[in-house]
């Protein structure tokens, strides 16, 4: 078995997915959280200057871009299940890139007017994306998962990231019962959940 090595920021942010993963498939990886002021001198290291990085069998460096690089069969049980799991991820990088501003300054990376920017821009690309949610979520049952029966990388995706929105703008996701209800059972996958409780506790 080839050895891991996946490298990131002390925060969830794009690299939890893919430690979800490789936990949830019981693979082992070495988890290095990289504190800020180390990445200036750590940055001229990767290929891209960005992480998330990961290193396979030593220094073959490959920048992860997407959490569906660790996908480890998490993907559906068919043709049909794997590219509804891609277009709801495509979906979600339109969504995060309207929510960039936002989400920004409520992780203070940046300064902003927070009551406005919710009412300017996180309201309106949260009714979009979780409308779409919402929808897809009762369409496949109310069964805990968004696509198919099984766990899928895009589920832990949308679990991760509104357990953030959740902790920073509370009830912001009150409007979505189904997507919630979704996200609980999720969370509550006896593995994921092990992670959860055991992973350090950060902000985002």
């Amino acid at each position: 078995m080839p050895s891991y090595k996946l490298t990131y920021f002390p925060a969830r942010g794009r690299a939890e997915v893919a430690r979800e993963l490789f936990y949830l498939s019981g693979v082992p990886f070495e988890d290095v959280r990289i504190p800020m002021e180390e990445w200036p001198e750590f940055k001229p290291k990767t290929p891209f200057g960005q992480i998330p990085l990961l290193e396979i069998d030593g220094p073959a460096n490959s920048p992860i871009l997407e959490p569906k690089g660790f996908e480890f069969g998490f993907v559906g049980d068919n043709a049909f299940e794997s590219a509804w799991v891609d277009a709801i991820a495509d979906q979600h990088k339109d969504y995060m890139n309207e929510m960039r501003p936002a989400l920004m300054v409520y992780m203070g990376f940046a300064q902003g007017d927070k009551e406005q920017l919710v009412k300017d821009v996180a309201v309106p690309a949260r009714d979009k994306y979780f409308g779409i949610l919402e929808k897809i979520a009762k369409e496949n049952g109310n069964n805990g998962h968004f696509v198919g029966s099984a766990l899928t990388w895009v589920d832990l995706l949308i679990a991760d990231h509104a357990s953030v929105l959740t902790k920073h703008i509370p009830g912001f996701l009150d409007g979505f019962p189904a997507v919630l209800d979704t996200v609980r059972k999720i969370e509550s996958t006896p593995k994921l959940k092990e992670w959860i409780e055991k992973r350090p506790e950060t902000a985002f």
